[in-house]
């Protein structure tokens, strides 16, 4: 038996007015997911449990069957591990991200973000700027790495988690700042090292060069996402098969790291809709020569819904639906028998442009083994069939067949 998850972060949602009051689940047009959830199990399963931030680490945790409760330590350690920061017990790591801060003079607390990711700020120009300010505030206390794009990480030798509200920076996105920024003593530290970073970086020759193209320049960084060394327990001690991960962000590689699962890397493959999908898709099938499972992860509706792009989320869930399904279909037909778990981790909704920790609506298709199911999955249909999981990561051993 093969298993493969199809995890298309963020794409379930609320009706959007730009879509005529419909999701955009509702209005893509997307064959090949469709027709798997005719003939498959359809649902609803909660991905985030009552008390926990609805973010991509705790849902993916919980898709892959590790209980946050018991797992978690935080964001940012998780997407240290896939970077390959090898933290000691009493090191805090924080993601760091490039954004874009408004520039009118006006005092730093008054300062609105305008972009949390930069315009996708590429590797190459982000680690000079993340160079820029190890150079400045490292090389002690601080340590900065450079991850992918917008996404770095800061390791803080004998820091603390206690550290008060680290709003990410999605969350707030076109709003002013200071409103945001933690009030605790602890974190005073790392504030002060966001707002010098923005005297470090607005100037610097990669923003101007990004301001001259008509592109915003990434000219702060914003900390947030703290935790410590993560512990997971290996993928497969927990359920007896070998998994392996294809995915473009940090985050689910370091999940797959921590996990000993094996990654995959994909050349092209972004967090954006510009990714390489078919790669992603091949790559899948490739790591399943050598192992039993393995979770193939999107970003790009995620991103969409951050953005606020509703055609754009669209087209991302459309792109998934022909350019990856077929590959994956085809691919998996030399098996005798496989299952195809597909869903979001959580809602990333247009209309908060941050994510949501409704329950998602799932399919989970057997080859051997079809049933009925519904003609087209989304938010609506899902919630019809009356299936509903309470415990995420219980969907798992579910897939597995391993149910308790």
């Amino acid at each position: 038996m093969k298993y493969v998850v199809v995890l298309c972060d963020g794409m379930a949602d609320y009706p959007v007015p730009a879509l005529g009051g419909k999701t955009p689940m509702m209005v893509a047009k997307k064959p090949h997911i469709d027709a798997l959830a005719a003939k498959a199990e359809v649902g609803l399963v909660r991905t985030v449990a009552p008390g926990l931030k609805p973010g991509s680490d705790v849902a993916n945790m919980s898709v892959l069957g590790f209980d946050p409760h018991r797992f978690y330590t935080g964001r940012s350690p998780l997407e240290a591990a896939s970077i390959g920061i090898d933290m000691k017990d009493s090191d805090v790591s924080l993601r760091t991200n490039l954004v874009t801060l408004s520039d009118k003079g006006e005092p730093f607390a008054d300062k609105v973000i305008e972009d949390y990711c930069a315009d996708d700020i590429s590797t190459g120009e982000a680690r000079q700027l993340i160079e820029a300010v190890q150079a400045a505030f490292g090389g002690g206390e601080y340590d900065f790495y450079t991850g992918v794009s917008y996404r770095h990480c800061l390791i803080w030798h004998g820091g603390t988690t206690e550290l008060g509200n680290m709003t990410p920076p999605h969350d707030i996105t076109g709003k002013v700042i200071g409103p945001h920024l933690s009030t605790a003593e602890t974190a005073r530290p790392l504030l002060e090292m966001m707002e010098k970073s923005f005297d470090l970086l607005k100037d610097h020759p990669v923003n101007k060069a990004r301001v001259a193209a008509g592109r915003r320049p990434a000219n702060c960084i914003w900390l947030w996402g703290e935790g410590k060394r993560p512990a997971l327990q290996p993928f497969e001690a927990l359920y007896g098969i070998k998994g392996g991960m294809v995915s473009a962000v940090d985050l689910l590689k370091g999940i797959a790291n921590c996990a000993g699962m094996e990654v995959e890397e994909v050349p092209g493959a972004t967090g954006y809709i510009d990714t390489d999908f078919e790669g992603k898709a091949k790559a899948a099938l490739d790591l399943l020569t050598r192992n039993d499972l393995v979770y193939v992860h999107f970003e790009a509706p995620d991103e969409c819904g951050h953005r606020n792009e509703p055609e754009n989320k669209v087209k991302a869930i459309e792109m998934i639906d022909s350019r990856v399904l077929p590959i994956l279909e085809e691919g998996l037909e030399q098996y005798e028998d496989y299952k195809i778990l597909l869903l979001p981790d959580h809602p990333t909704p247009i209309v908060t442009r941050t994510h949501a920790s409704d329950p998602v609506p799932y399919l989970l298709y057997q080859k051997s083994a079809p049933k009925t199911g519904v003609d087209t999955i989304n938010e609506e249909t899902a919630k019809a069939t009356g299936i509903y999981m309470e415990n995420g990561p219980a969907m798992m051993p579910h897939f597995l067949g391993q149910d308790a």
